[in-house]
């Protein structure tokens, strides 16, 4: 095809690294890991709470000196006010960071309420995990529901409720093979313009999907959402827990309305509002890479199972000693927990090292630094084939990084190759 360049004729799926899906019960991976790791202590997780909030109070309290100091008359006459501007600004930029840290790891105190993994008492889950996830507005036990049948159903095409990628034909793409096309027609955006799609979904994706089920399963109807109680999300006995949610979010509103009047909307924002973006930030990214790479597998039909969607998880190197600090090792050590969603976070670590003697070349881990293998997964994720029962991503070429085995693979009625399920 003359539109094509050397190097993709030069390509050849045949020449790629093969798959073949993990062959083990969870009962064989669960008899793996100690079961002393499997212990949830409220006095531990009672103690990373407190830490949490004392890290809070104490960030706050220092942000309450910034702009007094850098705007003293000290200050500004030795600095002049040009300079003292700028490191006060510099300064907010400090606070935010690690507020937004701190806040995103209270945040996850509540997502581990939500799986049962803070304590062995409901009671005591939810209670917590109510008031952390409302006071950074998140619908605890809607979003409790969802979130659960994600990890029933992980990297399931059918099922999945997050990250489900789009298909060639959700995005309009012909057959390469049957229609003569350019792909940077489709995918030829600036990288100014990916930039600004990147950050527009970090900072709104995870409010676009409690509303409107942006990245979610797309057979669901068109206005899903996570605070309707008789959404398709719920069933009618959840119904009551999905109203007790809107009311911890309309009690926020009302707050922060308050506060607002108070102490004005600038203040609010400073304080408050900019750490808690940057949570929507932190959680979007850290599960956005978690559950997206182009050498992850997805799953249709009969080949997907529990154990082989927890398996389609990476762990990341994210952001060195304060990803493993501030975030309670969440981001360290995910694949453990889509194995064992209840087993507690302060476990992780330890498990990891049994699951991954286990499982060998099925368990999946990146040192890549954070934002370079955001950028990275952002612009090379772009799609999977509607064909196949055992999928990886394509990039903007078409290209795909990894393939099935040979016994999952039979040819198309074009030249393609397609899946088939060999169970």
């Amino acid at each position: 095809m003359p539109f094509q360049s050397e190097a993709k004729q030069a390509y050849s799926e045949d020449n790629l690294p093969e798959f073949t899906p993990m062959p083990w019960s969870l009962s064989d991976i669960r008899a793996a890991i100690p079961a002393h790791l499997h212990v949830r202590k409220t006095w531990k997780g009672l103690l990373y709470l407190a830490r949490d909030l004392v890290l809070a109070a104490f960030a706050w309290q220092i942000a309450l000196y910034i702009d007094p100091t850098f705007r003293s008359s000290y200050i500004t006459h030795n600095l002049t006010p040009h300079i003292a501007e700028v490191l006060r600004w510099g300064a907010w930029l400090v606070y935010w960071w690690f507020q937004g840290l701190i806040f995103t790891g209270i945040w996850v105190i509540g997502h581990e309420c939500g799986h049962g993994a803070f304590s062995a008492s409901k009671r005591v889950c939810d209670v917590v995990g109510y008031i952390t996830h409302t006071l950074l507005w998140t619908p605890y036990f809607s979003w409790q529901i969802s979130h659960h049948r994600h990890h029933s159903n992980h990297a399931s095409m059918e099922r999945d409720e997050v990250y489900v990628p789009k298909t060639r034909s959700d995005l309009g793409i012909p057959n390469e093979n049957e229609v003569e096309f350019d792909y940077e027609d489709y995918f030829g955006d600036t990288p100014i313009y990916t930039l600004l799609m990147l950050i527009r979904q970090q900072l709104l994706a995870f409010p676009a999907y409690l509303f409107f089920n942006v990245s979610g399963q797309k057979n669901y109807p068109k206005w899903t959402n996570h605070f309707d109680p008789k959404s398709v999300l719920f069933t009618r006995r959840q119904r009551d827990a999905v109203i007790l949610s809107n009311i911890g979010i309309a009690s926020m509103v009302w707050a922060v309305t308050e506060a607002t009047r108070m102490w004005g909307a600038s203040e609010v924002i400073k304080y408050y509002g900019i750490p808690w973006l940057l949570v929507t930030h932190w959680f979007i990214m850290i599960t956005y890479l978690h559950h997206t790479d182009i050498e992850l597998p997805h799953y249709r039909n009969g080949q997907w199972n529990f154990q082989r969607g927890a398996a389609a998880t990476v762990d990341r190197n994210f952001l060195g000693w304060q990803g493993r600090f501030f975030l309670h090792d969440v981001a360290h050590f995910h694949v453990i927990h889509h194995f064992f969603p209840m087993m507690p976070f302060y476990n992780g670590a330890e498990a990891t090292q049994h699951l991954k003697a286990f499982i060998g070349d099925h368990y999946r881990y990146s040192d890549k630094p954070a934002f370079r293998a955001l950028w990275e997964t952002y612009t090379n994720c772009q799609f999977v084939e509607d064909e196949g029962d055992i999928l990886f991503y394509r990039d903007r070429k078409g290209q795909a990084r990894v393939r099935p085995a040979n016994q999952f693979r039979v040819q198309s009625s074009g030249s393609s190759l397609a899946l088939r399920n060999s169970f």
